[in-house]
């Protein structure tokens, strides 16, 4: 029988920490739901970044006031290459960010690769 997740609290996290969580739970011998085992397999590849790189840029994107949590996460999770994948995350929220803040995301975001 499939134990499900209970859930305890909620907070963002990266896609390298969710990885992390999944593939745990699977090597301690917990059989994962179809949805668990779609999340990993998805996650293996497309997570792109270590953990300490990750720090570094939650850190550095924490010094832009108008970033919260759930904002750095998508931004640390996708990696935005361009100005015009910045301003497509950001399409849809109430935050309305600068050129200067899209740049600033940009160069952190290059400078932790």
């Amino acid at each position: 029988m499939v134990e499900r997740m209970k859930i305890k609290d909620e907070k963002f996290i990266s896609w390298v920490e969710a990885k992390k969580i999944l593939e745990k739970r699977a090597a301690d011998g917990k059989e994962l739901v179809y949805e668990q085992k779609n999340a990993l397999e998805h996650l293996k590849k497309f997570s792109k970044i270590s953990n300490k790189k990750i720090s570094e840029l939650i850190n550095e994107l924490s010094k832009i006031e108008k970033l919260k949590e759930r904002h750095i996460m998508n931004i640390i999770n996708i990696l935005p290459e361009t100005i015009d994948e910045i301003r497509m995350l950001f399409s849809n929220e109430m935050v309305k960010l600068t050129e200067e803040d899209e740049k600033r995301i940009l160069k952190t975001v290059k400078k932790g690769l």
